[in-house]
């Protein structure tokens, strides 16, 4: 079992019998919805659920929702509806960067083409809110339609900074914000929506879903500069090579004026990239971004101590945020 399966787990067994019950309940309702758009588009929704990962966002769902068994069948409508948004963000983040592989397996683009990629993607996202609406609750519509919003708005950012090495700190985080925490807000909010928690209880679980989702976006571009190919499934510099410019090379060009200088449209391969890998890191930037994405996660945590939250609740949540951090260490 690789660590990360085995942090799921643990988080899983934390929180109490009845959520392997209700993520069972997810994935079911993923395979069907994947299904029931004739073969084609059925094939490759399916492919891009199957590869999904962890299941983080809706297993984020389900904890924030509690104990709430009354309120099952809208607590799994709501964690499949995010597993979908998120799905469907992946068919066309890979159709944007030309990408052939998602988690070792061709992505829908290199397979089938733009046309069907972008279809599949747009499939998976209708989809996603009609899940939501056979609840009945606009909140909760409203919740996921906001953080869909942001992720859109997330990507133009992303795309109108690439190749732009000289983007501030500032305009870097609120682009992480909208492209991943959000969503992460969004799965915590539902959940809690879901179980018919307080207002305060909403917001706070909601706070604590963002700075992790925010968190895991800088861990995660961190591990673009300074992971292993064979753990992250990528080469070193992927981000650079897209000319994606993330903290670790913001936070390295104000510590060594040679990086200001360079331009991203000049490295003309993995080796080069590789390299200016090793020069972000050598400034001391990665352990920086490192050091910052570990306040966040403080600070999410301690989101949690002000809710007085059932103790089976806390404890998997706390897990969860270890578990960003786990992907790093």
């Amino acid at each position: 079992m690789s660590s990360a399966a085995a942090s799921v787990a643990a988080i899983v067994r934390a929180a109490g019998p009845h959520v392997p019950a209700l993520l069972e309940r997810v994935e079911r309702r993923l395979d069907e919805l994947a299904g029931s758009h004739g073969p084609v588009l059925g094939e490759h929704a399916g492919a891009t659920i199957a590869a999904g990962g962890k299941r983080l966002r809706p297993l984020l769902v389900l904890l924030a929702g509690g104990p709430a068994a009354g309120r099952s069948a809208d607590l799994v409508a709501a964690a499949t509806a995010v597993e979908l948004v998120h799905s469907a963000t992946l068919v066309h983040d890979d159709v944007l960067d030309a990408a052939p592989l998602r988690r070792g397996r061709p992505t829908v683009w290199s397979h089938a083409g733009r046309e069907l990629a972008v279809a599949t993607g747009d499939l998976l996202f209708s989809r996603a809110f009609t899940e939501l609406v056979a609840t009945g609750s606009l909140a909760a519509v409203r919740t996921l339609s906001r953080a869909g919003s942001a992720l859109a708005e997330g990507e133009l950012r992303q795309r109108q900074d690439a190749w732009n090495a000289a983007v501030p700190v500032a305009r870097y985080l609120e682009r992480c914000e909208l492209k991943t925490a959000r969503l992460f807000e969004a799965s915590c909010e539902l959940g809690a929506l879901a179980a018919a928690a307080s207002e305060r209880t909403v917001a706070g679980l909601g706070s604590f879903g963002r700075r992790i989702g925010l968190a895991f976006q800088l861990l995660d571009d961190v591990l673009d500069v300074s992971g292993d190919a064979a753990r992250t499934g990528k080469h070193r510099g992927t981000d650079l090579l897209d000319g994606t410019v993330t903290l670790p090379l913001i936070l390295a060009r104000e510590r060594d004026p040679r990086l200001a200088a360079v331009d991203l449209r000049a490295i003309s391969g993995p080796d080069e990239a590789a390299e200016l890998c090793e020069r972000i890191e050598a400034t001391g930037a990665t352990a920086a971004a490192v050091e910052r994405a570990l306040a966040i996660v403080a600070e999410a945590k301690d989101d949690l101590a002000e809710l007085a939250l059932a103790g089976a609740q806390e404890l998997a949540l706390e897990l969860v945020a270890d578990s960003v951090v786990d992907r790093w260490a």
